[in-house]
Parts: structure tokens; sequence; C-alpha cells
């Protein structure tokens, strides 16, 4: 298939001025001379190149990658028919639909949108980023969501120990063991298929440590659990998290909320205040 970009190029155009600013929790604005979202706008709510988005637009540039598209269809909120009809455009087949884990559904996405004050993260079912919002980009650290190995937490948390130092060392081995024992899930209830397998051989390449684990066989699906996040801005701060699962099975929606009678949220408000800009490296 080859890429229809005068074609690829209007339906972005069109995509992104049906996208109404709140849709995706930004303030409208009195001095939008459009309708819809700027390109800046996209290009930060799919985690690309500003310049690469733009010769899209123009119908340049090299043909987008399917995790590029992934992210694009994320943040234009597009529909599954519409997300099928910019991969074909783009020159790729679209997803299978059984095997589609990259296409957060825009209620999904509309949901995260509502919780500017609570942090919160959508993660497919193998530990990929596949969106969060402002506060929890500011409390987690920033995400690459077309990278492989930066949105996937699982391979974060075992390859980068800058991610580990946002968390208490008496803890590691804790998160480590919950990392891999919902990753054993995963991997089962898909039946080991060919993305599965890559990950657990990439990981156990890469790190001893996952590798004893993962011999453990350990098995426990993460569906809440409390951490302590040792943050540059704010301070350690305590957090429940709580895991809301998609019909399906092969997405989550992660919630990180202040215990009852801590200081967290006062916390979390000052953060979204000051600490927009400024990112931490756990995953």
């Amino acid at each position: 298939m080859t890429i229809n970009r005068p074609e690829l190029a209007d339906f972005l155009r069109r995509s992104r001025h049906r996208v109404r600013p709140q849709d995706v929790g930004l303030p409208a604005g009195p001095r939008r001379r459009t309708p819809g979202l700027r390109r800046e706008e996209v290009v930060t709510l799919a985690g690309m190149s500003a310049d690469y988005y733009i010769r899209l637009e123009q119908g340049r540039g090299p043909q987008p990658s399917p995790q590029l598209l992934a992210a694009l269809a994320r943040a234009l909120r597009l529909s599954a028919d519409e997300r099928d009809h910019l991969y074909l455009l783009a020159g790729h087949q679209p997803p299978p639909a059984a095997t589609d884990s990259e296409h957060v559904a825009p209620g999904l996405l509309h949901l995260l949108d509502q919780l500017p004050a609570t942090p919160a993260q959508v993660l497919g079912d193998l530990g990929d980023v596949l969106a969060q919002n402002e506060v929890a980009g500011a409390l987690l650290g920033g995400v690459c969501t077309v990278s492989e190995n930066g949105r996937n937490v699982v391979w974060r948390w075992f390859t980068d120990p800058a991610v580990r130092a946002a968390y208490p060392e008496e803890e590691h081995e804790y998160q480590s063991r919950l990392h891999v024992a919902d990753l054993r899930a995963a991997v089962a209830r898909r039946g080991r298929d060919a993305t599965a397998e890559r990950l657990v051989a990439r990981l156990t390449a890469a790190s001893e440590e996952f590798a004893a684990l993962w011999e453990r066989h350990e098995v426990a699906v993460r569906r809440h659990n409390r951490v302590r996040i040792l943050h540059a801005l704010i301070g350690p701060v305590d957090l429940d998290c709580q895991t809301l699962f998609a019909p399906e099975g092969d997405q989550r929606l992660v919630l990180y909320t202040p215990p009852p009678g801590s200081d967290t949220a006062e916390r979390l408000a000052l953060l979204r205040v000051v600490g927009t800009g400024q990112f931490t490296s756990a995953g």
C-alpha cells in the first residue's frame, strides 16, 4: 500500500478542526480564530515532533509509522472507523480488531480529561502508557507514547535507574514483583502472542532481576496498591492506586488518589500550579 498524502493531510486538518478544546481538557479561550485544536495542541497530545506533524498536514514528510498513527488517533479522538481510515490513507493496514490494544476509546479518553485534579493514566495490558492527563505527567514524568521502549512502564522500571529513584529504595523489590506478576497474568491472557513474547524476551535479556523474578512464576493482576513517590517539587507523597478495567480487559484506567487523612490533595494542587512543565522520571 502507498500513502495518499493529499487525502491524509486533508483528513488530519478536518479531524483537528472537529475536536473542541474542552473535549480534551483544554480551555477554549477567547482568541481562537479557527474551531477545533491548534496544531501545537495536537502535537502535545500525541507526543510527537511539531515539524513532523506540520509536514503531514502539508502533504509532505516521510510515511508515519503505525505507532505514530495510533498516537494521532488518540489525540484527535478518532472512532475505530476513523482510525482505520487514517491507517489506510497513511499506507498501512489497520490493526485487526481482535489484537488492537493501541486504540483508546474516545469515551475513555473523555473520562481521562474530566479528571484534571487526579493523576490518571490509560495503560495497555502489557504496561504501555497509551494516554495520561497533565497532572499525571507532572507527577509521574513525561512519556513518549510513540516509542516502544519509552512508554512501557515494566521496561522502564527494569532498565532505567532514574525511574526507581522516584520511589523509596526499600519498596523497589515489592514494586518489581508487582510488575512481573501483573505482566505474567497479561501474557497468559494473550496466549503468549508475538508482542508479549518479544517484550518478555527483551526484558529477560536486559535485566537479570527480571529474569530471576520471571522464573518464580508469580501471578497477580494489579488492582489496587499504595505507593510513595519522591517528587522533586512537592516532596514524598503517598497515593492509592486504583485500577478500572475496560470490558475487553486489554486496557485499564489507573487512578492515583490521596489516602484519607493525608495532605496529598494539597500537594497535588500545588503541583498543578507549579509543576506541569517539570517532570520526574517515575513510571
